[in-house]
């Protein structure tokens, strides 16, 4: 190790992780959430129901030319190496901050900074959670260094004298980009408006500079504001329901607190919390602030969790965090606790191993399919097949399943079968393929991993469903699920 800088082993790090990141990305089929991005490719649009378009239109090149999902998923993978790279940059940056002219930030001397940056680089690649948004595209996976860019440029803003008009339209950009990447983008602007707030001897709301950025970032996400007009505000609406949630409850939150710690790691809270401790003076808000890149979007996703939340939607703010825990690693690390970060750091990459392993194996250990969240991630390619087989077959209209998390992979799988979902909650299906018609016979395909009755009846139903064939999926010699494939005839929905 003595024989190579900092710089490098990070290099080589992110570059031996994204190698294991490309050979999974092969080897497993895609997510719900995946195919329903990559719909978005296929169904190009200004915006979409849940999201904003860019995760769509960023594929778009790929998914026009091939389905094969380890090739699509470079595009995640470039995104992960191109935020460990920001992250680096970053904690460069905040180092050079409080050690410059602002020494007065500093309780005790800091190790080098690029020492620092290598431990930011380590604990985001000992955390189990990046690596799925590594693999898979996700709103979240574009947010990333876009949130990152964000936190360099208030970096630039509290170092330098003043912005230049280049500055400024680099903070447009990166905010529009933002915005059409996913909606909490917003709080990554206000922890941006809180930088600028920390510096009041520095004028920002009467320079021209600041209001070409946020003319810049008005225009960029125009085509979302323009796609929601014409929908009556579905996204806006939809989104502050989901996240709503359901009945609020103090216990979801401390679950909400504990998974985010299995899944990011302790080492980025114990760098942090060495960083707040032994690194700066607490009564410098302006290098405080740029925790408001971590604390804001975190805190406000922790409240949310009350009424139900997901663990990944939080990464951008990990990743924003990692220069400061970076920093404190590296002061705990050149303070004689090296044994204590090694072990937690090989504690974590196991883990992360064994999470690999998890997946490459199908979770073929679990007991049953509805308590294995690998299951899905085989036999769709297989289903779909067979889908488009069997509707050749018959004569159907398309493929119809029960719930949206079906729709996704059935639609992508099976394209350009239209896919229809019968349950009742409006989503992207409705604006892609309409409602079923009245009367028509169509392929129903069932999933043993979310199972529902057959939808006979004489209303909201069709008039019979016959069983025409079943798939198993096998892995490794064990049952991972099973599809199920009917003849549905006459739909008598409205």
């Amino acid at each position: 190790m003595r024989h190579h800088s900092p710089t490098t082993w990070a290099a080589i790090c992110i570059c031996i992780t994204a190698i294991v990141h490309f050979a999974l990305g092969f080897a497993v089929e895609f997510s719900v959430d995946e195919a329903h991005y990559a719909l978005y490719a296929q169904h190009l649009a200004w915006s979409y129901f849940d999201h904003p378009p860019l995760v769509g239109w960023i594929q778009w090149p790929l998914v026009s030319i091939t389905k094969s999902e380890g090739l699509i998923r470079l595009i995640p993978e470039l995104l992960w190496i191109i935020s460990c790279i920001l992250v680096y940059k970053v904690t460069l940056a905040i180092h050079h901050l409080i050690q410059g002219r602002n020494a007065g930030y500093l309780t005790s001397a800091l190790p080098s900074a690029n020492t620092c940056g290598l431990m930011a680089v380590l604990a985001i690649i000992a955390a189990p959670m990046p690596h799925i948004l590594a693999i898979g595209l996700l709103p979240d996976t574009l947010l990333t260094p876009l949130s990152l860019g964000l936190m360099l440029m208030a970096v630039r803003w509290l170092s330098k004298d003043h912005f230049t008009i280049s500055d400024w339209a680099i903070t447009g950009v990166l905010l529009g980009l933002a915005g059409l990447s996913k909606y909490t983008a917003a709080f990554a602007a206000l922890a941006l408006l809180v930088i600028f707030l920390s510096a009041p001897r520095k004028a920002w709301i009467t320079k021209m500079g600041f209001w070409l950025a946020a003319l810049i970032a008005l225009v960029l996400i125009t085509p979302v504001l323009y796609w929601n007009w014409l929908n009556d505000w579905i996204s806006f609406k939809y989104q502050i329901a989901h996240g709503g949630g359901g009945e609020w409850l103090w216990r979801r939150v401390g679950a909400f607190v504990g998974i985010q710690i299995a899944v990011f790691g302790p080492l980025l809270i114990l760098g942090a919390i060495v960083f707040l401790k032994d690194c700066m003076h607490a009564s410098k808000f302006s290098l405080l602030a740029l925790l408001g890149f971590f604390f804001i979007p975190f805190l406000i996703f922790a409240s949310l969790s009350g009424g139900g939340g997901l663990p990944h939607w939080t990464t951008p703010a990990w990743f924003c965090l990692a220069p400061f825990a970076g920093i404190g690693l590296a002061k705990a690390w050149a303070n004689q606790h090296r044994l204590f970060i090694r072990i937690l750091f090989v504690v974590q990459l196991t883990l992360c191993c064994i999470g690999f392993g998890y997946v490459l194996s199908g979770g073929i250990s679990s007991t049953s399919v509805k308590s294995n969240p690998i299951a899905d991630l085989y036999g769709w390619k297989m289903a779909g097949q067979k889908a488009v087989e069997l509707s050749k077959g018959i004569g159907a209209t398309g493929i119809a399943v029960q719930n949206w998390t079906l729709g996704s992979r059935a639609a992508w799988y099976a394209s350009p079968l239209p896919v229809f979902v019968l349950d009742q909650r409006q989503d992207q299906f409705d604006l892609w393929f309409g409602a079923l018609p009245k009367g028509a016979n169509i392929l129903l395909i069932s999933w043993s991993g979310l199972s529902f009755g057959a939808p006979v009846g004489p209303k909201s139903a069709f008039e019979r469903c016959e069983p025409l064939d079943s798939l198993e999926v096998l892995r490794f010699g064990h049952v991972l699920s099973k599809f199920d494939f009917s003849l549905c005839s006459n739909w008598q929905g409205q």
